[in-house]
């Protein structure tokens, strides 16, 4: 894993080594001393991924009570979204979030009811999703706090799970969607010099065949608008929206 972890300057160090142990990552005593591309930084109450090779970037972090979350959730995109799962006035689907990444879809869709399990198989990333879940079970906003009482984090690889007994299959092979602002051109390039040279990267026609051998009603693949479809697989159905597009596989 090319992931350190490290306290954040005035941390308690012993959370740091815990957290490392759990995550069976290696962990130092200061930022300076992290030889891999990225450091988990813990701090008091939250971490945070910082990329410390070449290009040296911010902080990437997940809080589902955060102004930018606030608006996603408000956000016209969410009613295609919301579709392709199946989302209506009196269903909210179950959803098994395959490739969670960090966890912006998988929060609006416990916001529109759904109850959800954001599936995350790089461990430093999982821990910044149980460790936002649980801060918004805290919040002072009800119904970020109501989301995320919805939400499950696990850490594994999807394709060696069984998700039958979920009503939709969700996947975005995209890890994270693609845009042109740059928080999140930040966020790409930290969780790709993450995932470096892992064996751990997304192949998006395999989780597509694992999918369909899941015993599930609906397997929902999000794409860029104009990208091709994964595996040539034909979907039953898409919704398009201004940037992305959802290929909605009814089985």
């Amino acid at each position: 894993m090319n992931c350190t972890v490290c306290p954040s300057s005035g941390a308690d160090r012993q959370r740091a080594h815990r957290i490392a142990t759990e995550l069976g990552l290696s962990c130092v005593n200061r930022l300076t001393e992290v030889t891999t591309p990225v450091a988990l930084v813990v701090d008091v109450e939250r971490s945070w991924l910082q990329r410390v090779s070449e290009p040296i970037l911010g902080p990437v972090s997940v809080d589902f009570a955060s102004s930018a979350m606030l608006y996603r959730r408000r956000a016209g995109h969410n009613e295609p979204l919301g579709r392709a799962v199946g989302v209506k006035a009196d269903r909210f689907p179950t959803v098994f979030d395959a490739t969670a990444g960090l966890g912006r879809d998988a929060f609006v869709l416990a916001d529109l009811g759904c109850q959800i399990t954001l599936c995350e198989q790089l461990a430093p990333v999982a821990h910044l999703l149980a460790e936002a879940v649980s801060i918004a079970k805290l919040s002072t906003a009800q119904k970020v706090q109501m989301a995320a009482e919805r939400m499950t984090v696990t850490c594994a690889d999807s394709t060696g799970l069984d998700a039958s007994g979920y009503d939709v299959i969700y996947l975005d092979p995209m890890f994270p969607e693609r845009s042109k602002t740059a928080a999140v051109k930040k966020d790409l390039a930290t969780l790709q010099a993450l995932r470096h040279d892992s064996d751990q990267d997304i192949d998006a026609t395999a989780l597509l065949a694992w999918a369909k051998q899941q015993s599930v009603s609906r397997i929902v693949v999000k794409r860029p608008v104009k990208a091709d479809v994964v595996g040539k697989v034909k979907p039953s159905h898409s919704i398009v929206g201004k940037t992305v597009r959802y290929d909605v596989f009814v089985q």
